[in-house]
Formats: C-alpha cells, structure tokens, sequence
C-alpha cells in the first residue's frame, strides 16, 4: 500500500471514530471527481452539487461497512453514478443544457485556430453524450473520463461486466453515429483489413 493510500485509511479510520476534520480533508481529496462524475451524468451544475453534496453524506453515514484499506474513490463514485442515474430517471428531473462555463483560454502564442477548433470538438461531443441514456453516459463516463477499468465499473455501479461492455459499446455506438458528420467521409468508410 502506498504512503498515500495509508493515509487515506487512517483518515477514514479517524471519520469512522466520529472525527469530522478527517472526513472533511477525505471530502476535500475526492469532491472535484464526485462532482465530475456528477455532472457528467445529470448535466446540469445544480443537480451535480445535490448528487455530491448526498454522495458524501451517504458515505458518512455508511463509513461503518466501507472496508479499510480498500480504495475510497471507486466506493464514493459507484455512490455518486448510482444518485445520479436515480436523480436523471426521477420524473421531476428534467436534463437542462449543461450551462456555459468559463472557456479556457488559449495560451498566449498557442494556434487561436487549433484551440478554436478544439473547443468545437468538445461541445459536439459534449451534446452528443448528453444525448445518452442515463445508465450508458453513467458507464462511458467512468470508463472514458475517469478511466476505470470494466471492473471498477461493474463494481461502482453494482452491474455484471456483461452489462458494463454491453452499455459500453452501445453508447460508443450512438457517439459515433452522432458525432460522424463532423469527421468527414474518410471517418465514415467502413475500415478493410490490409493484405
């Protein structure tokens, strides 16, 4: 185990024990992963506070049957993914646009044109996985921003690697056929083997 994973068990010792400083400073480690998981699922900065706010609140109260030693990020994520998909499948939830944050400037002599086109990218890909189903953006969002292994996610998520690969696929699918009329036609050749 690693001096950072040590740490991270005794901190999460110290929170089951009731230290509230020592829950904060595990808050303090994973709340930007939460919430990105969070706001990649519900799209919409509001709900994603909500869902984060609850997933750590949720971990509180259940710190006594998380097992230490183990890793702390898949357990609050597979927390967090599981609230979202929940409050996305709500009938009072309604997925408003994702709202406009800060863009990101290009570095000051970085190609306007390069960064231009980048930020294109982005939100035509960011539209296409709003378009997902809840449960695949919830799979593809872990596997593809937070780069768990299929594993992590079957386990986050309480799924069969079946279903996790399953979901998986067809949401790269949908990506790509969203996402197609802005590769171009070479993009949309079926690919051929080479002899």
């Amino acid at each position: 185990m690693t001096a950072e994973g040590r740490d991270e068990t005794f901190l999460l010792g110290r929170a089951r024990q009731g230290d509230l400083s020592a829950f904060e400073e595990i808050v303090r480690r994973h709340q930007r992963r939460v919430y990105g998981v969070a706001l990649r699922i519900v799209r919409s900065h509001h709900a994603a506070d909500d869902v984060t706010q609850e997933a750590f609140l949720r971990a509180w109260r259940a710190l006594d049957r998380f097992e230490l030693g183990r890793p702390f990020a898949p357990w609050i994520s597979r927390i967090a993914a599981n609230l979202a998909v929940n409050h996305v499948r709500s009938p009072e939830a309604r997925e408003d646009p994702l709202e406009p944050g800060p863009g990101e400037t290009p570095a000051p002599g970085g190609d306007p044109l390069a960064a231009a086109l980048e930020a294109e990218a982005q939100r035509v890909l960011d539209a296409a996985v709003a378009t997902l189903p809840a449960e695949q953006r919830a799979v593809f969002t872990l596997r593809a921003v937070e780069e768990m292994s299929y594993r992590e996610i079957a386990d986050a998520l309480g799924l069969s690697m079946g279903t996790v690969m399953s979901r998986l696929f067809r949401a790269r699918e949908r990506l790509a056929a969203a996402i197609s009329p802005y590769l171009g036609e070479a993009a949309r050749r079926p690919q051929r083997g080479r002899s």
